[in-house]
This record gives C-alpha cells, structure tokens and sequence, in this order.
C-alpha cells in the first residue's frame, strides 16, 4: 500500500439524487432517494476512499453492508456521504458511515471491504468463469 491505511481516515462526498437514484411508485412529486442506490453511493465513497490510499494494481471489493435507512430524501435534494475509516485487519477493512440531507439524517451503517490484487482477482474469476462453462 502507498499510504498506510489508518483508523480515522474519513471522506465526504455529496450526491445530487437525480432521477435514476429514486423509486418510482410514490407517484413523481414523491420520487425519493432508493435504499439500492443510497447503498451504491456509500459503497463508491468507501471504495474511493480506500483507492486514495492504495498502491497501483490493488482495489477493494464489499463484504458486507449492515445499513438503516431512516429519512426520506425527495428528488433533487442533495445528500452528503460521510464515511470514515473504523476498522484495519490486514486486508479487511471496515467503514462506519452516515448519510444527511440539508433537513435530516438519512441512513447510517457499517461497510466492510476487502483490498485486493487486480491481476489475481481477475484471474480467480476467469477460473470460475471456465468451469462454469
């Protein structure tokens, strides 16, 4: 790894819930932010977080995802994505996270990744890939 990883890392990352981010039937002046996408975006901002602090040649894959998704984000609305850094145990990691909008807690959890080597992880799945055939 480039830079150590370390408890205590944390990133913000703010997201402008456009329409393919929100469930449909409520109807449209009550499209709302989905728990799928929300979860997406909080696994984007962990992975980039991790991404900023590995060498090349390594990424991370999710483990595990324990999310509450208290509030109700409206279209248009922006959230902000705070995820920080909880847990290092050589390659496993783990994030706690919050997200809010400009009026109210949305959502709150824990992720887990795992940082791995490109070449061998893409080798792993092309192995499987061929017996599957």
């Amino acid at each position: 790894m480039s830079e150590p990883l370390q408890t205590g890392l944390s990133a913000t990352r703010r997201v402008v819930v456009d329409r393919d981010r929100t469930i449909s039937f409520m109807g449209e002046e009550c499209r709302v932010y989905s728990t799928p996408n929300l979860l997406y975006d909080v696994e984007i901002a962990c992975r980039d977080l991790l991404l900023s602090h590995l060498e090349s040649g390594r990424d991370s894959v999710g483990t595990r995802v324990e999310l509450d998704h208290v509030g109700a984000t409206l279209l248009g609305m922006w959230v902000d994505i705070v995820v920080t850094l909880s847990e290092v145990n050589g390659n496993a990691v783990g994030f706690d996270f919050t997200v809010r909008d400009s009026i109210e807690e949305v959502a709150r959890g824990k992720h887990n990744r795992f940082v791995v080597g490109i070449e061998k992880t893409a080798q792993r799945l092309k192995a499987k890939l061929a017996k599957a055939s």
